[in-house]
């Protein structure tokens, strides 16, 4: 498909998702489009995590992120509490919540409300993508490599990459 009709599919998806409602009314998303030589390098350091992790399923990702035209990628970056107190995170208030921390492949805890800001974003992205028949998957492992290849800052990063091909690459999985 034609690379810059898919660069406008992604730009069309970023804005769904920066338009998406949040918490509060408070934005703590950052959002970037990787194309190219980024994708490539994203897929191989998923490849790397298949041998390192012995785990297939981040080889196949990195082969549907190659074949994509490109990945949306999305993160909370420091992202402050509601302020609801409502207990949804494990603490009884938002005060309690401990400070950031390396967990494993993200950094926590966070706020329960920020990360269904985050989900409701991822939401709207793969909505847009789908009405412009954008075939497009959610993955972590792509948030994943984005994060450790720092193509974008973030505690916790999602990816949604896209594709327009006569069949959509990531549905044998």
């Amino acid at each position: 498909m034609d690379k810059n009709i898919m660069e406008l599919v992604a730009g069309l998806m970023a804005l769904s998702a920066r338009t998406a409602p949040k918490a509060a009314g408070r934005d703590f998303l950052e959002i970037k489009v990787a194309t190219g030589d980024q994708l490539e390098a994203m897929a191989d350091a998923c490849v790397a995590h298949s041998k390192e992790r012995s785990n297939a399923h981040w080889e196949r990702d990195g082969e549907n992120i190659r074949k994509s035209d490109s990945v949306l990628l999305l993160a909370l970056k420091e992202a402050k509490a509601s302020g609801l107190n409502c207990g949804a995170c494990g603490f009884a208030k938002c005060s309690e919540l401990p400070e950031l921390r390396r967990t494993a492949d993200f950094e926590g805890p966070i706020c329960a409300w920020r990360l269904v800001d985050l989900g409701i974003a991822l939401g709207s992205a793969a909505k847009t993508a789908g009405i412009l028949n954008a075939d497009n998957r959610i993955m972590y492992r792509a948030g994943v490599v984005a994060k450790q290849l720092k193509l974008i800052e973030g505690e916790l990063v999602i990816g949604i990459p896209i594709s327009a091909t006569g069949k959509s690459i990531y549905f044998d999985r």
